[in-house]
């Protein structure tokens, strides 16, 4: 489970349970340890309450996993509670010929019949609770692979500024985690929840057949045990509360002492022995914590046990009285005890099915919420995830952009799959922005106020300002990445709100300064998966200069970048900046976004890659976002940003003339060289 740093509460905390030596800063309480006290405050009004609705969610995701395991499942088990009513029956039978009077091998031979009878219906039971167990079983990991592959679905789709939003990461981190984890148990629980109550229903019905008062005997013997359960189980739940936050400072210091990212400082500041102590108060305390649970829980067991005694005594006594009387048969009665132990287990199986359906589906509930919510912060025109059967061999696509609609529908509606063509690229002769504005979710502030710019084909324009000026957001806008909240963006004379993003996305190469290192090929940490030749890639590695680093490379190409990983390499800053200019490039898209692309480079490797973007943009658009003033003096156009806005724009001889911001900033810089080469 991930962790969002910054925010400190206090954690509430039963001090009889968090000794002082372990107390300090209070990690901030994530929204699904809230889960935890739910549960430890439900009561089974409360879960009898909200069943039926989970076992119809339940229901309909293992529907849609497998229908036919589904009914298989359901029906056998349905089928096996019918047997075993029939088997308990048929018991009557063979006891009524074993009492009879008469010489022992007569009755025998008369008992014969019914105990064939018993003997089938007790081998059809076990044969069709084992069919409806593997029918189960295979439904969890087709359940597991549905909300798994939905999950990854709609987080790798819904628009940028949803992963600005706190809240929205939030719900993500809560059912990517437990949410994803419960649904397959979700659905074996309540599949349990149906196998208990049949069981329960079928020793039940046999004891009122056999006789009306011995129904409520067996209610009399399993609510002992019952109560024992729930017991145990909100027990448990208080004890998941108490150790929350002493759990999550485990996994910090777990990351911290098994990370290699840490080791260096670790042995640097000799902080080992100061860790490892930590980690062992904290151990320690937990120990005893899930000790004392353990006495506790044993105690309610131990006192449920007693209290079933008790009733099951009492339920003995009254079968005595009902013979003494004659109100029941010898016979019966002995059917009767087979019953009630048939029910008692029967009822135990189904209390604690009920209190883990429960339990997991408060967090299924967060899976669920966050899918709805994903599903109305896709992009426009992106109904493709929403509605696409999860098949393994579907294929992005690519071709012409097509449009969408002006407005973004309330329901992501389905897109039609288009056939890739790779060899009509969507061009442009002109993008532009008109009285652009964007905030992003939570802040105070806007980081666009009222911004207009406009890029030619061909051109190489830079956005300039110092940190926080919005410079990266415009150019996200402009790509299609954020959707402004007002002002519009348009390529040519279409508006971006009526572009599918996807294909638009296919459009546009980014170099960006913060590039993930994926743990993949050199080949493939250039192509990124998209098809093409090898000399393409290559000669995208040699213009970018990332040949030179693949060389060196003990397989080359296919050089695992990844020191996790047997044979594998690993690059440093400015050999990793290379690769990305170079998966920039094999893109080979009209437009090319550079946001601080030498960040990660010295001074001589920071100008030759400048040479190799303007070599590379011949003929393209390039969108250069950077810090380094020196590198912007030859764009055909500069748009300085302050505070959200365009303050002044032209290019460098007409900027320094004005003598602003840009010429302050660029003054500055160029003194601080030359004070250096003094």
């Amino acid at each position: 489970m991930g962790m969002r740093g910054g925010r400190f509460i206090r954690f509430r905390r039963n001090r009889r349970h968090l000794p002082e030596e372990i107390d300090g800063p209070k990690l901030t309480e994530h929204k699904w340890t809230a889960r935890a006290s739910e549960l430890a405050e439900t009561g089974m009004v409360t879960v009898a309450r909200r069943l039926p609705a989970l076992s119809g969610q339940a229901l309909r995701l293992a529907w849609q996993a497998n229908r036919f395991d589904t009914t298989a499942a359901i029906s056998l088990n349905l089928a096996a509670g019918i047997f075993t009513a029939f088997g308990l029956l048929a018991t009557t039978g063979v006891l009524n010929a074993l009492f009879a009077a008469g010489p022992t091998p007569d009755r025998v031979v008369a008992a014969l019949p019914s105990l064939v009878l018993v003997g089938v219906a007790t081998a059809l039971r076990a044969g069709l609770q084992a069919a409806a167990g593997w029918a189960q079983a295979r439904l969890e990991p087709q359940v597991d692979r549905i909300v798994e592959v939905r999950m990854f679905e709609l987080s790798t789709a819904v628009e940028l500024a949803a992963l600005d939003d706190a809240d929205f990461l939030d719900d993500m981190q809560r059912a990517q985690g437990p949410g994803v984890a419960a649904a397959p148990s979700v659905v074996a629980n309540t599949i349990d929840v149906v196998t208990g109550a049949v069981g329960m229903v079928a020793a039940a019905g046999t004891l009122g057949v056999l006789h009306p008062l011995l129904l409520p005997l067996l209610l009399a013997t399993a609510v002992p045990e019952g109560w024992a359960s729930v017991r145990a189980a909100r027990l448990r739940y208080f004890t998941q509360i108490t150790l929350v936050a002493v759990r999550r400072r485990k996994w910090i210091l777990t990351d911290l002492m098994t990370q290699r990212r840490h080791a260096a400082e670790i042995r640097s500041f000799t902080v080992r022995d100061f860790l490892l102590k930590q980690y062992g108060d904290l151990a320690v305390h937990v120990r005893d914590v899930e000790l004392n649970l353990a006495r506790r829980q044993t105690g309610a067991r131990l006192f449920g046990d007693i209290l079933k005694g008790v009733a099951t005594a009492a339920v003995y006594l009254t079968l005595g009285l009902l013979l003494w009387h004659g109100n029941v048969p010898l016979a019966v009665a002995g059917t009767a005890v087979l019953a009630i132990r048939t029910g008692q287990s029967s009822l135990a199986n189904l209390v604690y099915a009920i209190n883990r359906c429960y339990e997991e589906g408060l967090y299924f509930g967060d899976y669920l919420g966050f899918c709805a919510e994903a599903e109305r912060r896709l992009p426009r025109g992106d109904g493709s995830v929403a509605v696409r059967e999860h098949t393994d061999d579907a294929e992005p696509t690519t071709g012409p952009v097509p449009e969408r609609d002006a407005e973004p529908p309330a329901v992501p509606e389905p897109r039609k799959e288009q056939a890739p063509d790779e060899h009509a690229p969507w061009d442009f002769e002109r993008i532009t922005a008109d009285n652009v504005t964007f905030t992003y979710p939570g802040a105070e502030t806007p980081s666009l106020r009222g911004v207009s710019v406009e890029v030619l084909r061909g051109e190489v324009i830079a956005l300039v300002g110092e940190n926080g000026s919005g410079k990266t957001t415009l150019a996200k806008i402009l790509a299609g990445l954020y959707d402004p909240d007002g002002g519009e963006v348009r390529w040519d004379e279409t508006s971006l709100w009526r572009v599918d993003p996807e294909q638009l996305r296919q459009r546009i190469a980014v170099i960006a300064q913060d590039h993930t290192h994926w743990p993949m090929t050199a080949r493939q940490n250039i192509a990124m998966g998209r098809a093409g030749s090898d000399y393409a890639i290559e000669a995208a590695a040699v213009a970018s200069g990332a040949d030179q680093v693949i060389d060196e490379l003990a397989h080359g190409y296919e050089t695992l970048l990844d020191r996790r990983f047997d044979g594998g390499a690993e690059l440093s800053g400015g050999q990793w900046q290379r690769l990305a200019v170079a998966r920039g490039f094999y893109r080979d898209a009209p437009l090319l976004i550079c946001d601080e692309p030498t960040a990660a480079l010295d001074a001589r490797a920071e100008h030759s890659l400048f040479e190799r973007i303007r070599a590379h943009s011949d003929g393209r658009t390039v969108l250069l976002i950077t810090h380094r003033l020196a590198s912007v003096r030859h764009a055909d156009r500069i748009y300085v940003l302050d505070h959200g806005q365009v303050i002044e724009q032209g290019d460098h001889d007409a900027l320094m003339e004005l003598d602003g911001l840009y010429a302050e900033l660029y003054t500055l810089q160029a003194s601080a060289y030359a004070h250096v080469s003094d």
